[in-house]
C-alpha cells in the first residue's frame, strides 16, 4: 500500500473512530497526534481536517445523491468512507480524481460490506462527473 494509500486509511479510522467514541475527529486526530504511535501521516491530518470543515457540505452531497440511502442508514464505515472520498475528491484538485476513487473503493472492498465498493463507486463516480457543476 502506497504512503496515501496507508494516510487514507488512517484517516478512516480516525474518523470512524471519533464517529463510534461520539467525539470530534479533530480532538481524536490530536490524540493520535500526541501519541504519535503510529506517527501520524500529514496527509492523514489533511484529509480529517478537511473532512471537518466541509462536513456539513459533504454530508449534503451525500444525502442528496446516495439514492434510496440516508446517512443514518448507512454502515459507519461506508459514512466515513463516503466523507474522506469526497473531500478528497473535491477538494483536493492536485490529486488524480481516478486515483481517489480507486482507492476509497479498495478501502470498502477491504473494510465493509460486499455491496460496499460498488456503491462508494458509483456514487464518487457520480460527484466527479458533477464536480464542475456542483457550488463548494
Amino acid at each position: 500500500m502506497s504512503a496515501r494509500g496507508k494516510a487514507r486509511r488512517r484517516a478512516l479510522d480516525i474518523l470512524f473512530e471519533a464517529e463510534a467514541r461520539s467525539q470530534d475527529p479533530l480532538s481524536v486526530l490530536a490524540e493520535r497526534l500526541e501519541r504519535a504511535e503510529p506517527p501520524v501521516n500529514e496527509y492523514t491530518a489533511t484529509i480529517v481536517e478537511g473532512v471537518c470543515r466541509h462536513r456539513a457540505r459533504i454530508d449534503e452531497l451525500i444525502t442528496t445523491y446516495a439514492e434510496g440511502w440516508t446517512l443514518d442508514r448507512m454502515p459507519a464505515v461506508d459514512r466515513n468512507l463516503l466523507r474522506g472520498g469526497t473531500y478528497e475528491l473535491l477538494w483536493m484538485p492536485d490529486v488524480p480524481e481516478g486515483v481517489v476513487i480507486s482507492e476509497w473503493v479498495s478501502l470498502a472492498s477491504e473494510l465493509s460490506t460486499d455491496e460496499s465498493p460498488q456503491f462508494v463507486n458509483g456514487l464518487m463516480a457520480r460527484f466527479k462527473q458533477l464536480k464542475p457543476s456542483l457550488a463548494l
